[in-house]
């Protein structure tokens, strides 16, 4: 039996605007699950009865209140003040005003401060582990394995922090530099999903924050605790740094907020996790003011087992990235593509379908996987690319031609190209994301760190003449 963490809110989701509020029955607003005493973990947190859920260097809140639930059972956690546009309003200023600082320390000096962050994660990985097992609804190892993976990007963005930069380019003129500067972009927005309520944050925040940007989070409302508790942690660290606290702002909000941030000139980038239907308006609301979108959407990812593909290595795989999470990861195996029959476990499993057929290519959040047989490497090449998502894709076989011609031109359209291993569990060391429906954004390791900033070619004539390029005679 397959426990789904949040399937009912997948498509609530979907039908409201920018995440809005996730609605709970009144039957179930019973005793708070922060009071008994088995949940007193939660106090270490610094989460009370009733949170609030704004903050910009101190906390406060004058929105909705909104109670959290456990989705494994419907028990109310804890309740939470939600940001009113107000709220937005002023932490957009406060925000912009702590850039001027944070903008004007050295790269590595806000490295520092990142390393600190992730020290502070890392004493709280298992009780804040715990918190993102019982709100969102994942296995407690991977409740932990999410909080372990911001631990790591903020060891990444240390070592980052002294190595951001352009390269100094060779000019066609004497006596003159050519060179590549690297600035941050100033204020970026983060819209995260429930399904990894820490990880995606911590992609943003740590890499935007060496970069030298300001961060203004707004989670999913079903998991506004998790934003609550990881603010406080990092709240701390920038007090006892003498730092403004609205370097890393929060709004916890529903649609009001969400909308206010795509259409905010002052956001000067806006990264937002979803769905493909809410990432469109996204896109089209932060377009039309000209601004910059980060876009992870969905993924309809297939696992191709060639004829020598190693069964030891394929079995593990597809389960857990079928299954893992519930079903509910962006890189979670929809497809599986095999060169021969065999015999499968229903429900998970749906065999007979054409490879074409348009369940198959609708992403569906649920751990519900899809086999069919093919008989050519250029038949299943293209049916891997044939859906609408771009994101991640996995082929097992031991033949290194075919491993050579999957990662070429030809070879799998996705932003995750993967071999003998499973589409889900990427690494933080490379760039996230994928192409087509799932948005182009990039997120994490290798150079994603571009995203955050704004390049100036800079030309510097340190001569005394005046030359001009293609050497152009102008009298």
């Amino acid at each position: 039996m397959w426990y789904f963490a949040r399937a009912p809110c997948v498509n609530a989701a979907k039908n409201s605007k920018l995440l809005g509020l996730w609605n709970r029955p009144a039957a179930f607003m019973s005793t708070l699950l922060i009071n008994q005493p088995q949940y007193t973990w939660l106090k270490d947190l610094g989460l009370r009865e009733e949170n609030e859920g704004v903050y910009n260097g101190s906390w406060g809140g004058q929105g909705e209140v909104i109670t959290t639930y456990c989705p494994a059972n419907n028990e109310p956690i804890a309740r939470v003040r939600q940001a009113s546009v107000a709220d937005y309003e002023e932490t957009i200023k406060k925000a912009r005003e702590a850039w001027k600082v944070w903008a004007d320390i050295p790269a590595p000096k806000r490295g520092e401060i990142v390393r600190q962050i992730g020290d502070a994660l890392r004493e709280k990985i298992q009780v804040l582990g715990n918190l993102v097992s019982l709100e969102m609804g994942k296995i407690l190892v991977e409740g932990v394995g999410e909080v372990q993976e911001y631990v790591d990007i903020c060891d990444y963005a240390v070592g980052l922090s002294r190595m951001i930069g352009g390269p100094i380019l060779p000019s066609e003129r004497p006596g003159h530099a050519l060179i590549e500067q690297w600035n941050p972009v100033g204020l970026v927005g983060i819209i995260t999903a429930f399904n990894f309520p820490v990880a995606v944050y911590g992609w943003n925040n740590a890499i935007a924050m060496i970069t030298g940007n300001v961060c203004l989070w707004k989670g999913a409302p079903t998991t506004s605790l998790v934003s609550v508790a990881v603010t406080k942690i990092i709240a701390k660290v920038l007090e006892d740094n003498k730092l403004p606290g609205a370097i890393c702002s929060l709004t916890c909000g529903g649609a009001d907020i969400g909308t206010a941030m795509a259409k905010d000139e002052r956001v000067n980038l806006l990264s937002f996790t979803g769905s493909t239907q809410v990432g469109k308006q996204v896109a089209f609301m932060v377009q039309e003011r000209f601004g910059r979108s980060l876009l992870e959407l969905g993924g309809n990812n297939a696992i191709i087992a060639f004829e020598d593909a190693d069964l030891s290595l394929v079995v593990p795989s597809a389960l857990f990235a079928a299954v893992g999470t519930a079903g509910q990861r962006c890189t979670t195996a929809r497809r599986l593509v095999m060169d021969r029959p065999g015999n499968y476990v229903e429900p998970t499993i749906v065999t007979g379908l054409a490879h074409d057929a348009s369940i198959a290519h609708t992403e569906t959040f649920a751990p519900i996987l899809y086999v069919f047989k093919f008989k050519t490497e250029e038949e299943v090449f293209a049916w891997n690319n044939e859906v609408k998502q771009g994101l991640s894709s996995s082929i097992f076989t031991k033949d290194l031609g075919r491993i050579f011609r999957w990662l070429g031109p030809k070879g799998s359209d996705c932003g995750i190209v993967n071999v003998n291993i499973p589409t889900s569990g990427a690494e933080i060391g490379g760039a996230f994301g994928g192409e087509k429906h799932t948005g182009g954004g990039r997120e994490s390791g290798s150079d994603a760190w571009k995203q955050y900033m704004r390049r100036s070619t800079c030309t510097i004539n340190y001569s005394k003449d005046l030359p001009l390029a293609q050497g152009i005679k102008f009298q």
